[in-house]
């Protein structure tokens, strides 16, 4: 298995808005209510992630793990106008297929997108998960993400509660996720 991580492409929309949807019908399961993981349309995630690949403007990055021209996995963080907690960037997605977890290809997105924030200027990250998340909120203390928050949040009319995990030294976060050759063109064997 040979996957490639790097920037993603507005052509990219399609496979982003269906791992965003397989690893939300997996992940949450139990936590969000059947009838709206049942009702998320991929056609409505291909537009908005169209919008966000197509914006001008350079405070987002966005990457995706590519295998063969297949999309398993993807990251997006972005600079806050406004730091939340301290803060002045945000991990806004970080999603892998279920039968990809578990391989590193996770640490390498969230590598690059952490790589490129700083480079836009970034010095700590926030990334928010819902409380019930296990696997997800395991993964960010893997990576050395402190809770700072647990706090209710409605999602599209859905009553949650959310673990809100900081990063305040974005260059500790880079090496947490281990060495890497940078995202673009980086593998994963």
């Amino acid at each position: 298995m040979t996957i490639t991580i790097r920037p993603a492409t507005a052509a990219d929309a399609r496979g982003i808005a269906q791992v965003r949807i397989d690893t939300w019908r997996t992940a949450y399961r139990g936590l969000v209510p059947d009838t709206y993981l049942d009702a998320m349309d991929v056609d409505q995630s291909v537009a908005l992630w169209e919008r966000v690949l197509g914006a001008a403007g350079d405070a987002a990055s966005v990457f995706v793990a590519d295998q063969d021209g297949e999309i398993v996995g993807f990251a997006a963080a972005n600079r806050l106008e406004e730091p939340k907690h301290g803060l002045d960037a945000e991990l806004s997605a970080a999603y892998v297929r279920r039968e990809f977890q578990r391989t590193g290809i996770g640490r390498r997105l969230v590598d690059a997108v952490a790589r490129a924030q700083r480079a836009k200027g970034a010095t700590g990250l926030i990334v928010w998960s819902i409380a019930g998340n296990k696997v997800a909120r395991a993964f960010y203390e893997s990576l050395g993400g402190t809770l700072i928050v647990e706090q209710p949040f409605e999602w599209d009319g859905v009553p949650l509660t959310e673990a809100g995990y900081a990063f305040p030294d974005i260059d500790a976060l880079i090496r947490a996720c281990g060495p890497s050759a940078g995202p673009q063109g980086s593998t994963v064997h």
